[in-house]
């Protein structure tokens, strides 16, 4: 992962674990996996992975698809940051507000 090993990159043995169950639960482990992952946090990285390579094993063998699917590592986390609306400071808040 970015020119580190897995161990290096997600020092935490559980984000490890998150980012290699795509390949056990797929039962896919003679494959050797170069990755680049941008922006989240750790843990949000390790699930990106997972989901990655996740579609990749799905390009090598379609049949996969059931158990990966079932497993829910092909599903993309939607949560995005919410956009600036107009009269607003940020997304929700908006400027003080005084009676008098």
């Amino acid at each position: 992962m970015n020119g580190k090993t897995l161990e290096a990159y997600f020092p935490i043995k559980e984000l490890q674990a998150i980012a290699g169950e795509s390949m056990t639960h797929s039962k896919a482990e003679k494959f050797r996996v170069s990755a680049k992952i941008v922006g989240g946090g750790i843990a949000a990285q390790s699930e990106a992975l997972r989901h990655g390579i996740a579609r990749a094993l799905l390009v090598y063998d379609v049949q996969l698809r059931g158990t990966l699917k079932k497993a829910g590592f092909l599903k993309r986390d939607a949560r995005a940051k919410e956009r600036r609306k107009f009269g607003l400071k940020k997304a929700r808040k908006s400027p003080q507000w005084a009676k008098r």
